[in-house]
């Protein structure tokens, strides 16, 4: 009896292991993982294999899944079956059109894909069709031949490993090697001419610019080689795999190295255009610009390394949206600064040194950062502004005025006769043509009205020069000339004050000021005053 019940045992765990075994085509995990079962070592029944490829897509399907699974294992492509979709009825929401298709590895194998017919999923017949083309791309016949031409010791092993692949490896590596050297210095070269035919110069820094950008170029094209050929050598799924993640992390470091230096470039190139322009305002452009597209190339960077590591795309891009909503939300003022900045810079208001008013602001542009402006007051006290609010006030530059204006009025006193008057405008008039540093042709002196205290006499002058100190020194060669003219004449300026005036007083006389107003003396003196001005 307990016999029976043994033969009983081992023949139901018989039949249980033979279903485990089936061919099961019913979904893309199901016809993947029958695929790849049957070829393993220790399963391998490549018959069974050739059940998931498309019916009639081919005269041999056998080959056809072994192709297909060597093809995975070259480029080190491990199926994650979690990830892998167990519905009968799946499509890819991808994919245009209402196709039942899965892509295994969309991003490295997009031809390698499954789709179903009638009721069961297969290899798709665009997968077979091009397989022949891809099993070449990916397994180099040169290296494929390598192995046919090496003699019989060449396929002993060593460390479980064939002796030709060590020899293969060797031969590899130099030929990278060569490559790097040899692309290295033929990309510096081609930089330097480009460089130099656009900008007709050859400077020292921006030859060791392009030195840094040529070797990571070389390395890239070295590495594109290895990740060619190295497939060929037809290590384990294993090896190949963490080759495969070596060879890609170094690929992103190079390339994030390589747009680093191209930001330098063009960084380079642009500062050199900016030191030929008039404006100042570019030169502060060069450094925000440089951190900005350093930020941007090391953002994108740190990305392509996260699906490197195995992070899914979609997921990737996904939290870098909604982190880059958060921290959006979180820094408004940042970002309102930021397009603060840019608007300066678009509708340049001002350029570094222009002496501006920004509302209760008033001084010299030093700095225009990536948040915020520097200004420096009269008193050298430095006022710093955030650009969101610099680039929404209204700014009154006076570093864009053509001319600098000076507006003042001399009062005269009231006993002051007209002829004198007349004369004294005269002269005003004369000595502001004579001055170097006016526009003699628009100016005012007029007698423009009666004060409390004094006549108004009302000086309008432009001054040529547009600095604050040249225009300090001609308002003071003006006014000398204005303080000698009113002594030669005999005008005096009034200052504010009360007359008590008595007409009437037993034994005393009224005041009363004597002007000479002899018209040739007047005339006399405003040609002397105009001839000692121009001494």
């Amino acid at each position: 009896m307990k016999r029976l019940l043994l033969v009983f045992l081992l023949f139901t765990s018989v039949l249980s292991a033979q279903d485990s075994t089936k061919v099961n085509l019913k979904n893309p995990n199901a016809t993947i993982y029958s695929h790849l079962y049957f070829l393993q070592s220790d399963s391998y029944q490549p018959e069974k294999a050739a059940l998931t490829i498309f019916p009639n897509s081919t005269k041999k399907p056998k080959n056809a899944a072994i192709k297909i699974k060597q093809i995975l294992d070259g480029k080190g492509l491990f199926v994650d079956f979690k990830n892998t979709p167990t519905n009968s009825d799946y499509k890819d929401s991808l994919m245009l059109g209402n196709f039942n298709k899965y892509v295994l590895f969309p991003d490295v194998m997009p031809l390698i894909s499954v789709e179903k017919v009638g009721e069961k999923w297969y290899y798709s017949q665009e997968t077979i069709k091009n397989l022949d083309d891809i099993y070449n791309d990916v397994f180099p016949w040169y290296v494929l031949k390598l192995e046919e031409l090496m003699p019989d010791f060449g396929h002993k092993k060593v460390f479980e490993i064939e002796v030709w692949k060590y020899v293969g490896l060797l031969i590899m590596l130099i030929i990278a090697f060569l490559l790097h050297a040899i692309f290295k210095r033929f990309t510096f070269f081609v930089l330097r001419k480009v460089h130099s035919y656009f900008l007709h110069n050859d400077g020292l820094a921006i030859a060791k610019v392009l030195k840094k950008l040529a070797h990571p170029i070389g390395l890239l094209i070295a590495l594109s080689f290895i990740d060619k050929v190295f497939p060929s050598f037809q290590f384990s799924l294993t090896i190949n795999k963490w080759v495969f993640v070596g060879l890609n992390i170094a690929q992103t470091v190079f390339w994030i190295y390589v747009f680093l230096k191209l930001v330098q470039v063009v960084m380079h190139v642009y500062s050199e255009f900016t030191e030929r322009t008039v404006s100042k305002l570019d030169d502060q452009l060069v450094p925000i610009l440089n951190n900005f597209l350093t930020g941007i190339v090391i953002f994108v960077g740190i990305l392509k390394m996260l699906t490197v590591l195995g992070f899914d795309a979609t997921t990737v891009i996904a939290g870098a949206s909604i982190g880059g909503l958060a921290v959006a939300l979180a820094s408004q003022d940042t970002v309102r600064n930021l397009i603060g900045t840019f608007m300066i810079f678009l509708d340049k208001p001002f350029h570094i040194g222009d002496w501006i008013e920004a509302g209760e602001v008033v001084g010299s542009v030093e700095e225009v950062g990536f948040r915020s402006s520097r200004i420096r007051a009269v008193d050298t006290s430095i006022y710093q502004i955030p650009n969101s609010k610099l680039s929404e006030i209204v700014i009154n530059n006076k570093g864009l005025r053509l001319y600098r204006r000076y507006n003042t009025k001399l009062g005269l006193r009231y006993d002051t006769p007209p002829e004198l008057i007349e004369a004294f405008v005269k002269g005003l008039r004369e000595l502001i043509i004579a001055h170097p540093e006016t526009r003699t042709e628009s100016y005012n002196v007029e007698f423009t009205g009666f004060g409390d205290s004094a006549l108004l006499i009302m000086i309008n002058v432009y001054f040529k020069s547009l600095e604050w100190g040249t225009e300090q020194s001609s308002k003071h060669r003006l006014h000398i000339a204005i303080v000698k003219l009113a002594k030669a004449l005999g005008v005096d300026f009034a200052f504010p004050s009360s007359s008590l005036i008595i007409e009437q007083f037993p034994e005393k006389n009224g005041l009363d000021m004597k002007y000479n107003i002899d018209q040739k003396r007047l005339d006399e003196v405003i040609k002397n005053s105009i001839e000692d001005f121009n001494k």
